[in-house]
């Protein structure tokens, strides 16, 4: 059976250096997904490859 499904989100205010954030947001903007969805994909990224 279908079941629609929403994820829950939380809000939480990091701060990184400006020019992390601009090669982020160029990122962001040319494979044209939001820079919100980009973090979420390499933070994920990241846990999922972290060494041991």
């Amino acid at each position: 059976m279908f079941k629609v499904t929403k994820p829950e989100y939380s809000n939480k205010t990091f701060r990184m250096p400006n020019d992390l954030i601009d090669e982020l947001e160029k990122l962001a903007q040319e494979k044209q997904v939001s820079l919100n969805q980009l973090v979420i994909q390499c933070c994920k990224y990241a846990l999922e490859n972290l060494e041991e």
